[in-house]
């Protein structure tokens, strides 16, 4: 088990990252012309997270192009839909700078934290929170939110004052 201390710069990277826009652009297989140019509108645009998901090798490629351009202009680039702990090395050397996953494994958070790279996993459970916490964890994506409903962060907030949700690219309350 991990203890939050662990990763005290996890915390801070997510707070600055999610600070200034409350919104994140999803590329999901895009192809690495369209997602480059989606990355560039939504940067031109002022909305500074963009996720890259890498589901094939030819997303990989978009993660790497993206990232490339997103280090050019200052802002860090995460790859999301991180389902498989082999999946974190692929991401990290195409040059992502976060991991974003559906769900919460507690395999993907450990290979994330020895990669030194910081995690956004989904929950949609009590159960998941407190795994998650447990994991050293307070950042974290409520998914998926539409099904969650607004009154689920209310809730969830009540036992588990320390996290912070991250709503499906809108930047929860802490």
């Amino acid at each position: 088990m991990t203890d939050a201390t662990d990763f005290p710069s996890t915390d801070a990277f997510f707070a600055q990252t999610f600070a200034g826009s409350p919104l994140m652009a999803i590329l999901r297989s895009a192809g690495v012309d369209r997602a480059v140019r989606v990355a560039t509108t939504a940067w031109d645009l002022g909305l500074d997270s963009v996720e890259v998901t890498i589901q094939s090798d030819a997303d990989v490629d978009a993660l790497r192009e993206v990232a490339r351009l997103g280090r050019e202009r200052g802002t860090v680039v995460g790859a999301g839909t991180i389902v498989s702990p082999e999946q974190v090395p692929v991401a990290v050397a195409a040059g992502a700078g976060y991991l974003v996953s559906p769900g919460l494994d507690a395999d993907v958070v450990q290979a994330a934290h020895s990669a030194g790279i910081p995690i956004l996993p989904g929950v949609a459970t009590p159960s998941e929170v407190q795994q998650a916490v447990a994991l050293g964890l307070t950042w974290l994506k409520a998914f998926p939110a539409q099904w969650l409903g607004a009154d689920w962060f209310r809730h969830i907030r009540g036992p588990f004052p320390q996290g912070a949700l991250h709503r499906d690219g809108r930047h929860g309350c802490r």
